[in-house]
């Protein structure tokens, strides 16, 4: 066995065992084991990108569930991949190419020398997440590794284009859709994000053509529309407009135009608002969902005066024309007071739709595009309320129903070159136009392809199924548990589901954890432009990936969100030095690895901290069965730093200390049988340094090579003692709360010393009254962990001047001052203290007193200061009784 080093590296570490687990074929899923199934698929990360902390809390979870599945002895395929990301993507590589000066616009090049430049990019930089993850210790299959732009899954994804087209369920029409001006190009809804913008209420008045002189006011947040308004609407139920209804009004741009030009009517519309802004609404059908609606309704003109790229165009009048619409919207309120028809303007919050990859506000417009009826919805439905699919936290599942009950059609096209090519042909045929859906181009001539690529969720919707071949998918689908984010419970889960029970005729997964948001300390999320959002891989460099991944495990409770803190991942750190230096004490302790225990040799420590360790392996199970993973982490935590290093570990000094070397071995084997069980909790959450102890303490040797002798990653997972096991080594409760009150004995003789400003590393002198009797042996473990110079059991002792002293059910405690304190500035020390306490017990209870903060302070402040109290007069008891026995 090789010497543990006094310091653990994690650099050098990593890197040996993740290229060892690579090269020994450890990730690798075989579709033909006779052993059970275990899957997750990733979620693809775009190709875009680059390591996050929000992947890292993503595949840290895949990756526990993973690595402990293997344990559990299932045949595991972790089924990694990249996605195509249409939109980003080609947004990337325009700006790089416009950056080194090769085009001003990507009709520079042309479709075919673009998308050969695209796919450059993509086999010079679209590797980079993948290597990261490594980083991080996926244990995925890599030998897997899938993309949505590879030809099988390319043509995977045009037959189903072509089997929905011809059920009926793709078709193809003109509405009104969110466009972005930016990437010019569709979106769905579910890629427009809401935010609050303060703006402008701009008030503005227009002449009743049939009544000269009489106005009426409307109010609006986009001005520059008002080239666009083909009518004015009003509801017929208001009292105040319905005598308008079927008159005129002038609308007062463009400028230019003629008063007959200006002319648009008044129409009554049951969807206009009463209380928004006058009540008076124009309608601008061409610019605003709702205002198409309404000219659908009454047949007005569709106007268009925003061009594809957001500026105005000459239908805007002379004024506005070629202007950024934001631009325009300055123009258009400027050109509004100079007319004399602005009556005021009033600061105004509202929510505007943004494009989330270019995160500029959307515009809605009237487009031809392609849309989805999804398929297999009521399926999709009733899988998860009926609980044949989890979700986790199940507060989703509501969220979840409630889109599928309010369902609109899914936009399937954009208008990019980078995705896959919408395969329909299209050709003239005298007056008549010819259409040609099919996974092949059509024979003959004269025949044009569509020229709009699919939404990239329309290949990451197939994701599930499509990344594996038929054996495959035989053996590991549907898969086990799907990881990801609820901000893509639309986008990406629900479609999932459709295109699972479509295609396969059952779900894609069973369970699904929806992971919650990393966001930084102050709460927010975290981004580049803020400076909050940390290069998980210099965290890496500096703190070890062991420690980051545990430092955010501890901090991730069941779906919700993340506050990241550096200091969690320097805990996760010390962790993992903890445990290194664990390993490296028992090692230092030699003797025989793995020797054999004895259940009537244990003493009552060793029954404590087996009992402990089967109490961590009870709550980690649940914790990990209920996806509850920082309540494992915390369980690990707990066990391990408190009750094994803090407790047991220093107990069993009196052992070392001892002269028994038949004792030593016998504790060198509890603690080998406790350390062996401990490093394969901790392996799905810390892989690299348990690799390293594992085969540095030995513990893999006779072991068959598929079960933990040639890597932990296969070693059994630790089950809890079934009662054959208890009973065989003695394992009763009764041990537990037998050494929990030895240890409450040793906390408050560790209270006295705190109390006394006695340092922990200076020996005392203690005496023992027992209520009931101790071992010599428990005694000198007491002596131990106490510190004490002097460990003496007395049932008949009474205290003299200068002894402290602490009551617990099991005994008293005294611990005397001499030589340790001057009793007499410690009496002036305790004398103040005391003084100090009794002037905050009064502030307390004058406040509590105090009839108008008792009737006002919320029932939370008051239980605060009740609380306070209570740890003053606490305080004051201890003190008072510190003060006594000085005398």
């Amino acid at each position: 066995m090789p010497e543990i080093s006094k310091a653990y590296e994690p650099q050098s570490v990593e890197d040996r065992w993740y290229q060892h687990w690579q090269s020994q074929g450890c990730f690798r899923a075989d579709a033909s084991s006779p052993k059970p199934a275990f899957s997750i698929v990733i979620p693809p990360p775009n190709v875009t990108g680059m390591l996050t902390l929000g992947h890292v809390l993503n595949n840290t979870i895949q990756d526990i569930l993973a690595r402990r599945a293997r344990m559990q002895g299932f045949e595991v395929l972790w089924l990694p991949g990249t996605d195509h990301a249409g939109i980003a993507t080609q947004t990337v590589v325009e700006k790089t190419l416009k950056k080194q000066g090769l085009i001003k616009h990507r009709n520079d090049l042309g479709r075919e020398k673009f998308l050969e430049k695209v796919w450059e990019w993509k086999e010079k930089h679209g590797g980079i997440i993948i290597q990261q993850l490594k980083k991080l210790g996926a244990s995925c299959d890599w030998s897997r590794e899938r993309f949505t732009m590879d030809d099988d899954y390319s043509r995977a994804v045009t037959s189903v284009f072509v089997d929905l087209y011809r059920k009926g369920l793709i078709y193809r029409g003109k509405r009104m859709v969110n466009w972005c001006p930016a990437s010019q190009t569709a979106l769905s809804d579910e890629e427009v994000e809401m935010k609050e913008q303060q703006g402008l209420l701009y008030y503005f008045k227009v002449e009743i053509v049939e009544e000269p002189g009489t106005f009426l006011t409307i109010a609006t947040t986009r001005p520059e529309t008002i080239p666009g308004d083909t009518a004015v609407a009003v509801n017929p139920k208001d009292p105040r407009y319905a005598k308008h209804i079927g008159k005129h009004v002038l609308r007062p741009l463009p400028c230019e135009y003629s008063a007959e030009q200006k002319r648009i009517p008044i129409v009554g519309d049951d969807q206009v608002d009463f209380e928004f802004g006058t009540g008076v609404l124009k309608v601008t059908p061409a610019h605003d969902r709702a205002d198409f609606d309404i000219g659908q309704r009454h047949g007005l003109a569709v106007v268009e005066v925003i061009n594809a790229d957001g500026g105005m165009n000459a239908l805007a009048g002379r004024d506005l024309a070629t202007l950024d619409r934001f631009a325009a919207r300055k123009a258009a309120a400027e050109l509004l007071r100079n007319l004399g028809v602005m009556e005021k303007e009033e600061p105004y919050k509202n929510n505007v739709g943004f494009s989330q990859r270019a995160d500029v506000p959307i515009e809605p417009r009237l487009s031809e595009q392609w849309f989805l009826k999804y398929p297999s919805l009521q399926k999709a439905r009733d899988v998860v309320a009926k609980g044949e699919m989890r979700f986790y936290p199940d507060r989703w599942a509501k969220v979840y129903d409630h889109w599928l009950e309010n369902i609109q059609d899914w936009c399937i096209s954009r208008q990019l070159w980078w995705g896959h090519q919408i395969p329909v042909w299209y050709r003239k045929e005298g007056d008549r136009q010819e259409i040609h859906c099919d996974v092949a181009p059509p024979a003959g001539g004269g025949w044009t392809q569509d020229p709009d690529v699919l939404d990239t969720w329309f290949s990451s919707w197939l994701w599930a199924y499509e990344t594996m071949d038929a054996a495959t998918r035989r053996k590991f689908y549907p898969t086990t548990v799907l990881v990801t984010g609820p901000d893509i419970i639309f986008f990406w889960v629900a479609r999932m589901i459709f295109a699972g029970f479509e295609y396969q005729g059952a779900p894609p997964f069973k369970n699904v954890y929806f992971t919650g948001i990393i966001r930084d300390k102050q709460g927010r999320k975290m981004s580049k432009s803020l400076g909050n959002s940390p290069d998980p891989l210099e965290i890496i460099a500096e703190y070890g990936a062991d420690a980051l991944r545990f430092g955010v495990m501890r901090s991730a409770p069941l779906g919700q969100d993340i506050l990241f803190d550096e200091q969690n991942v320097a805990l996760g750190r010390n962790f993992a030095n903890k445990l290194w230096n664990a390993c490296r004490f028992r090692q230092m302790q030699g003797g025989e690895v793995e020797g054999e225990i004895s259940g009537r040799r244990l003493a009552s420590e060793d029954k404590w901290i087996l009992l402990k360790l089967n109490s961590a392996l009870i709550e980690l199970d649940r914790a990990l069965g209920e996806y509850h993973f920082s309540q494992a982490a915390q369980t690990l935590y707990r066990f391990f730093w408190s009750e094994y290093c803090d407790w047991y570990v220093e107990a069993s000094k009196a052992v070392f200390f001892g002269s028994d070397p038949a004792r030593k071995e016998h504790t060198l084997a509890v603690i080998d049988f406790v350390l062996s069980h401990t490093l394969r909790m901790f392996h799905p959450f810390m892989p690299f340094i348990t690799e390293e102890l594992w085969h540095a303490m030995g513990y893999n040797q006779d072991l068959p090579e598929g079960q933990g002798g040639k890597t932990i990653m296969t070693a059994p997972w630790p089950k809890p003692f079934d009662q054959d096991f208890l009973d065989h080594y003695g394992l009763d409760d009764c041990y537990l709360e037998n050494v929990d009150a030895q240890f409450h004995l040793v906390t408050e003789g560790r209270n006295l010393r705190s109390a006394a400003n006695i340092p922990a590393n200076k020996k005392a002198k203690f005496i023992c009254k027992p209520a009931q009797g101790f071992s010599p042996h428990e005694a000198e473990v007491l002596k131990i962990l106490l510190n004490a110079e002097t460990f003496e059991i007395n049932p008949d002792y009474q205290p003299a001047k200068g002894v402290v002293t602490a009551s617990t059910p099991i005994a008293e405690l005294f611990m005397s001052l001499e030589g340790l304190v001057d009793l007499d500035a410690e009496r002036e020390r305790l004398t103040k203290e005391r003084e100090k306490i009794l002037v905050e017990i009064q502030k307390v209870k004058d406040k509590l007193a105090n009839p108008s903060f008792t009737q006002k302070a919320p029932a939370a402040v008051l239980a605060e200061h009740e609380k306070r109290l209570a740890e003053w007069q606490t305080k004051l008891q201890q003190t008072e009784a510190a003060l006594q026995a000085l005398g």
